[in-house]
C-alpha cells in the first residue's frame, strides 16, 4: 500500500482472529475482526460436546464398574447417575449432527443435570464422616497411633483435623463443579442462536 493509501496492521483480538488498523495519515482506523460463521460455530460445538461427554461416560462408568467390584452398591449408582450426564451431552450431539436445534437443549439440561448430581453427593459425603470408625482403625493399628504421635496430636486432635481436610475436599469439589458446569452450560446458551442459525432452524425467542 502507498504512503498516500496509508498502511495496514494486524493485531491479534482477544478472541483470535485478526483485526486490522488502518492508518491513513494521522488517523487510525480500527477494522473489528469479521463475525465466527454459524457453521463454524456448530463444528466447535460438536467437538467440545462430544470431548466432554467421552470425558464424564469414561470416568464417571469406571468409577461405577471399579466401585460394584468392590461391593459399594452407592457407590455404583453414584457413578450411573453421572455417567448419565454424559450420555445427555452425547444424544446432545448426535441430535446436532441429525440436523435438530434441540440437540442445544440437550448440551444445556446435562450440564444443569451434572452439576445438581454431583453437589447432591458432595452433600451427602459432607455429612458422612464417621469418627468412631475413623477412631477405631487408628487405636487398632500401632503404626497408625505412632505415626499420630509422632506428629504431635492425640488421637482426638488427629481426627478432627482429619474430618476438616475431608469436608474442605468435598467443598473444594463442589465449587469446582459449579463454576466448570456453569461455565459450559453458559457456553452452550450463547451458541444456541449461531447454532439454529447454521441448521436452519427456527429459535423461540423466548428460550
Amino acid at each position: 500500500m502507498s504512503r498516500q493509501g496509508g498502511r495496514k496492521n494486524q493485531k491479534k483480538s482477544q478472541k483470535g482472529f485478526v483485526a486490522f488498523r488502518v492508518f491513513c495519515g494521522q488517523q487510525e482506523i480500527v477494522v473489528p475482526p469479521p463475525p465466527i460463521l454459524p457453521d463454524l460455530v456448530l463444528q466447535r460445538v460438536i467437538r467440545v460436546a462430544r470431548r466432554d461427554g467421552l470425558t464424564v461416560v469414561v470416568i464417571a462408568g469406571g468409577f461405577a464398574i471399579l466401585s460394584a467390584m468392590a461391593g459399594s452398591a452407592i457407590g455404583a449408582a453414584v457413578g450411573i447417575v453421572i455417567t448419565g450426564a454424559g450420555v445427555f451431552e452425547l444424544h446432545g450431539v448426535s441430535s446436532l449432527r441429525a440436523h435438530r436445534a434441540t440437540g442445544m437443549s440437550w448440551l444445556i439440561g446435562s450440564q444443569v443435570y451434572l452439576m445438581f448430581a454431583v453437589l447432591a453427593y458432595c452433600i451427602w459425603r459432607l455429612d458422612s464422616f464417621d469418627v468412631v470408625a475413623a477412631r477405631e482403625l487408628i487405636e487398632g493399628s500401632a503404626q497408625l497411633r505412632s505415626l499420630v504421635h509422632d506428629n504431635g496430636q492425640s488421637v482426638t486432635q488427629f481426627i478432627e483435623t482429619l474430618r476438616k481436610t475431608y469436608i474442605a475436599c468435598y467443598m473444594l469439589v463442589a465449587l469446582l463443579t459449579v463454576l466448570y458446569q456453569g461455565a459450559m452450560a453458559l457456553y452452550y446458551l450463547r451458541r444456541r442462536k449461531p447454532v439454529a442459525a447454521a441448521l436452519g432452524a427456527d429459535l423461540d425467542p423466548n428460550t
